[in-house]
């Protein structure tokens, strides 16, 4: 379940926030006016979030490149490989 706390939470509960973010990894939306305005997470959880970003970009760099048939056979590049070592 979301945790969702107003901006004057920022403030005058911080440690709070602080320690529910690191505790469960999970964000804190934070309301501005009764809207949604922020989303406070730990940095692990954000470098992880941006880890997987990453990681489907590479992915998806593979699918294009094997559907433009841009491959080689693995043993070909582990020759190529050998060979420049």
């Amino acid at each position: 379940m979301p945790e969702i706390r107003p901006s004057a939470a920022l403030r005058n509960s911080y440690n709070d926030i602080s320690k529910f973010c690191h505790q469960y990894g999970e964000p804190v939306y934070i309301t501005k006016n009764g809207e949604g305005d922020l989303a406070v997470l730990s940095i692990e959880a954000y470098e992880k979030l941006v880890g997987k970003f990453e990681l489907y970009k590479l992915l998806l760099e593979g699918e294009n490149a094997v559907s433009a048939g841009k491959v080689k056979k693995a043993a070909d590049v582990f020759s190529d490989l050998e060979k420049r070592v």
